[in-house]
């Protein structure tokens, strides 16, 4: 199960929030329009994990998992963008944010 490539709707949906996060982290962090190598690398990684993540389609936030499938320093990383951007997607993506809090909940 954990070689399968998740593409379904609700893996895509938290793929694009995750890019929406960093892409607002590293705009505002590290002034760059374009992703900065640095925030790539981090959201290939996101990409990566959600695409083989075990609960696939039925997956709920991953901070509410009880498996932890980030390596440390990928997760303080995912951490520490998802706090910065959490409050600035509220203004640029309301929909996205009250869809995400919705789903911390599950």
């Amino acid at each position: 199960m954990g070689n399968n490539r998740n593409n379904g709707p609700n893996i895509l949906k938290e793929k694009e929030t995750v890019l929406k996060m960093i892409m607002i982290y590293c705009r505002k962090k590290h002034l760059s329009h374009e992703l900065c190598s640095e925030c790539i690398d981090l959201k290939n990684y996101a990409h990566k994990r959600l695409s083989l993540c075990p609960y696939g389609e039925n997956k709920g936030a991953c901070s509410n998992c009880s498996v932890h499938c980030y390596k440390i320093v990928y997760s303080e990383r995912i951490n520490k963008v998802m706090r910065y951007s959490g409050p600035w997607m509220l203004a640029y993506h309301p929909i996205y944010s009250v869809k995400h809090l919705l789903d911390r909940g599950k």
